[in-house]
């Protein structure tokens, strides 16, 4: 900006001393022109800044109780912490969004768990996911990835909502990563793409297993079954035994089976991103 003014003020002392005319309208011209490249410089720059961020968008429940039986739920702790610590840890920056926005509630709640405590002890994330954004808040260019986070929470509150879906929907047909650990991938059965197909459909597909919803006796609460809904909508389901570490990938598609499988969903989103 200061050759900017001494342009100005070179032409303008120009123009006292000689009083012409013309050399005033050309300068008008000009000082137009430099106002002009650089206010253009400036939009790049700030159009650079934003890709140069790195940014991936964390979905987390806003619901707080498994069906009518009273017990507390919420997003998982460590299905946030694990891949987060991944992802920061590679230099992303992470924002999270709720389907209410503010401040989520949280389950399997275990400090004992290093990477946990450092999640919840950082005042930067802490602040972030305390003040989640809502769905209209977010606008999905910002964004080389989604992940959707589990929790039994997410079963009530992820599949039908719109907003969120047609965030993922646009990240991925931006050539972004959808991804989800657990109950999570509720988030990916009502997901839609431009030529109108489900996003799962005929891609290979991981998550929370009948056998483990099964076995934690809640196959009867939850509002459906995950491996069942994602079969109904395409896709080819993958698993392992139960409680085993699971991760699956299919075009930009990365998804894991339980809490178990939740550093090795980040990793996989890792790699993902580091093919682009």
């Amino acid at each position: 900006m200061s050759q900017f003014f001494q342009f100005i003020i070179r032409n303008f002392v120009l123009f006292n001393k000689r009083n012409n005319m013309k050399k005033y309208f050309n300068l008008m011209i000009k000082t137009t022109a430099v106002i002009f490249t650089l206010s253009l410089g400036n939009n790049f720059q700030a159009q650079n800044e934003t890709i140069m961020k790195k940014k991936i968008l964390f979905v987390v429940t806003s619901h707080d109780k498994k069906g009518g039986t009273g017990e507390p739920t919420g997003y998982y702790l460590g299905e946030v912490s694990h891949p987060w610590e991944v992802l920061h840890n590679a230099g992303y920056e992470i924002d999270f969004v709720s389907p209410k926005g503010g401040n989520p509630p949280v389950d399997g709640f275990d400090l004992t768990d290093a990477v946990n405590k450092e999640f919840w002890e950082n005042k930067e994330y802490r602040n972030k996911i305390g003040n989640s954004l809502k769905p209209d808040d977010v606008k999905p260019n910002s964004y080389l990835a989604i992940f959707y986070a589990g929790g039994h929470g997410a079963m009530w509150d992820f599949a039908d909502n719109q907003k969120l879906s047609q965030l993922a929907s646009d990240i991925y047909e931006n050539g972004g990563v959808v991804a989800a650990v657990c109950h999570g991938p509720a988030g990916l059965v009502n997901i839609k793409l431009k030529n109108g197909k489900y996003l799962v459909d005929g891609k290979k597909i991981n998550a929370f297993t009948n056998e483990e919803e099964t076995e934690v006796k809640l196959e009867k609460i939850v509002p459906f079954l995950l491996e069942d809904k994602l079969k109904d909508r395409g896709a080819i389901f993958e698993k392992s035994e139960k409680w085993k570490p699971h991760v699956t990938v299919d075009k930009k598609l990365v998804t894991g089976q339980n809490p178990q499988s939740a550093k090795i969903v980040g990793e996989a989103i890792l790699a993902e991103l580091q093919k682009k």
